[in-house]
């Protein structure tokens, strides 16, 4: 059984501080929206990022598990900025379509 002491260390291994930090910031911190005043278009408006996307995945607990256990061995190893989606980014700059198999 984990203590939340524990928990909190995991939770530190596994996520990059600064990138939980910018979703937070973009999601859930932000203040009502406004309409744009006269004069001012909604293209003044501060524009959102538009080389990536914020997106809610699901998966099973056993692969969450092995991903989880990979993030922590790359930060062992020195990789300080590894995460999760670091992580599924480079498997997706790796992955052989040829070698997928049919029951996926």
């Amino acid at each position: 059984m984990h203590n939340d002491e524990n928990i909190g260390s995991t939770a530190r291994q596994i996520f990059d501080r600064d990138e939980v930090e910018g979703v937070l910031k973009s999601s859930f911190y932000t203040g009502p929206r406004s309409e744009p005043s006269l004069g001012q278009s909604p293209a003044d408006e501060k524009k959102k990022p538009t080389h990536y996307k914020v997106i809610c995945i699901s998966m099973y607990t056993d692969a969450l598990g092995r991903l989880d256990e990979m993030v922590k061995e790359l930060k062992t190893r020195g990789y300080t900025k590894a995460n999760r989606s670091a992580l599924i980014r480079h498997a997706l700059d790796v992955v052989d379509l040829d070698t997928v198999p049919r029951g996926l």
